[in-house]
């Protein structure tokens, strides 16, 4: 598992991950490197909507058509920060080009654009991220806690959440209900 990176896979908890955050999660890896890794969960919408979050945090929100847009429980740390996954990558004061159309930007510089123009118009806005320290999650896929496969931006910008995890399933060839809770090593 060594130099493994994967950065802009998604991973998929199996059944046996019990951690009630990540239980049924799909969580698209926006960095992994020496370092770490750092995921947003991107199939667990909040009780909030854009609407609501703009109002919370005082930006005007001029889009109408945007305002239903749900927000995501993107992970268990920070969870007062907002992040936002956003389609093309743009140039704002923090993003992190996870690749050449893909950013995570956790600036309010992009909240206000969105608000005011409606740009960029492909986002997935996430309280909270996934973290995971040096060696962390490639211990976690040694014990068997998480499958990958290569994201599609079109699973994350064109599916409803729920519809997110079963495609990624699909892009392995099976479905959750194959999955089994048991692990087993060669």
């Amino acid at each position: 598992m060594d130099n493994v990176n994967l950065t802009d896979n998604f991973l998929i908890a199996m059944p046996a991950l019990e951690d009630p955050y990540f239980s049924n999660a799909l969580v698209y890896i926006c960095e992994h490197n020496e370092n770490g890794a750092l995921g947003i969960i991107v199939n667990r919408p909040l009780d909030m909507n854009l609407a609501g979050l703009f109002e919370k945090i005082d930006i005007p929100l001029e889009q109408a058509g945007l305002a239903r847009l749900p927000v995501y429980f993107g992970g268990p740390v920070q969870l007062d920060r907002g992040f936002v996954l956003h389609r093309p990558v743009g140039n704002w004061q923090s993003t992190l080009a996870i690749n050449s159309e893909i950013g995570l930007t956790s600036s309010r510089d992009i909240l206000a654009a969105v608000g005011k123009d409606g740009v960029p118009a492909e986002i997935l806005v996430t309280l909270g991220y996934s973290g995971w320290d040096a060696g962390q999650l490639e211990e976690e896929l040694a014990q068997n806690s998480w499958l990958t496969v290569p994201a599609k931006s079109a699973i994350l910008f064109d599916l409803p959440p729920e519809e997110r995890l079963p495609a990624a399933m699909q892009k392995l060839g099976v479905s959750f209900s194959q999955l089994s809770d048991v692990a087993g090593h060669a």
